[in-house]
């Protein structure tokens, strides 16, 4: 008998970043593709519009005390708050705004997304351009200042939308890379070394535990190799992952978790144009998931209440008609997967 998932009521989502730079479009498609009862709205990212809305830079204007520019590497360490810092941090206030705006009145669950520690490790650069990777003592330090750094922005989200039931996402697609040593350095000729599993483990228990005691969370990848099991220590309540990237390999995990209530957020949809046909058949996109369902021989009663269905990634590459498509289309396939489970 599987345990009750803390995510009834979120038949489908997006992963965060969305095409575009307008953010009051943004919250609209979001929030509007996602009514109804069939899905849960989310804080849109939105990468066009440079860096500071990327994922790594609006991570880094979450930091407390820990501040970050912009070389032409990637994102690296500051002494102080400069302009690319700002920038980030007043992108985030907009897209705060707009949020806002779209949600009046709304009861539900509502998700903001952040880097994990891990991928903002591998891709935050120390003062000699290196990874803060290479350093343990700076990765105890971001992520430290990550979580102090979310804990206020939860609490900013949960102010201005009161009625909402606000869920974290972490998003760690470097993780498996940080776990098997396959990050590469500055250079490019070496790797660095990996990150025992228990400190990884550890560490991601603290960043999600800024959720608070009762919050929801969840951690998502769409690289191959997901780690579930060792997600599922660390506390995280849902794993989101790309469900054309599975393995036999990872079934055994996959069962376990939906038996222990870990939800699934499974990305069956494509996330960009080039790869959406098939979009006109709700029901063939959810087709692979009955079939796993049957392969663990876990009862299809439960499909609905343990699978969020959701695009493969993030839709900062598609087009704006076609991300609205993409986030109506997870809707009604989850409605479809509803309906007929088996």
């Amino acid at each position: 008998m599987s345990e009750k998932s803390k995510f009834s009521g979120c038949p489908a989502t997006g992963i965060g970043s969305m095409p575009g730079g307008d953010a009051r479009e943004a919250a609209k498609t979001v929030t509007g593709s996602l009514a109804d009862g069939w899905g849960m709205p989310y804080l849109a990212e939105l990468p066009a519009r440079g860096p500071g809305a990327d994922m790594i830079g609006r991570s880094v204007g979450l930091l407390v005390e820990m501040y970050g520019h912009v070389e032409p590497s990637g994102w690296r360490i500051s002494d102080r708050p400069g302009r690319d810092t700002r920038r980030a941090r007043s992108w985030l206030g907009e897209d705060l705004d707009a949020l806002e705006e779209f949600t009046q009145g709304y009861e539900g669950l509502l998700k903001v997304q952040a880097v994990g520690p891990w991928t903002l490790a591998a891709a935050l650069e120390l003062r000699g351009g290196e990874a803060m990777l290479a350093d343990a003592g700076a990765c105890r330090d971001l992520a430290g200042s990550l979580a102090e750094g979310l804990r206020a922005h939860l609490a900013e989200v949960r102010r201005r939308m009161p009625g909402a039931s606000v869920v974290l996402q972490l998003d760690e697609p470097s993780l498996t890379a940080v776990l098997l040593g396959r990050v590469r350095s500055a250079s490019g000729y070496r790797t660095y070394r990996a990150v025992d599993r228990q400190i990884v483990e550890a560490t991601l228990r603290d960043v999600l535990a800024a959720a608070g005691e009762d919050g929801t969370t969840l951690v998502h990848s769409c690289a191959p190799e997901v780690p579930v099991a060792l997600l599922r220590r660390a506390g995280a309540d849902g794993v989101s992952l790309d469900f054309s990237l599975l393995t036999e390999r990872e079934e055994e995990a996959i069962g376990e978790a939906v038996e222990g209530g870990t939800q699934l957020f499974l990305g069956v949809v494509p996330s960009t144009d080039a790869a959406s046909e098939g979009l006109s058949d709700p029901g063939g996109s959810v087709m692979g998931v009955r079939t796993l369902w049957r392969r663990l021989g876990l009862n299809p009663g439960t499909l609905a209440e343990s699978v969020t269905i959701t695009p493969s990634c993030g839709l900062a590459g598609a087009s704006p008609a076609y991300a609205r498509t993409a986030l109506a289309h997870s809707a009604r396939a989850a409605r479809s997967l509803a309906d007929n489970p088996e």
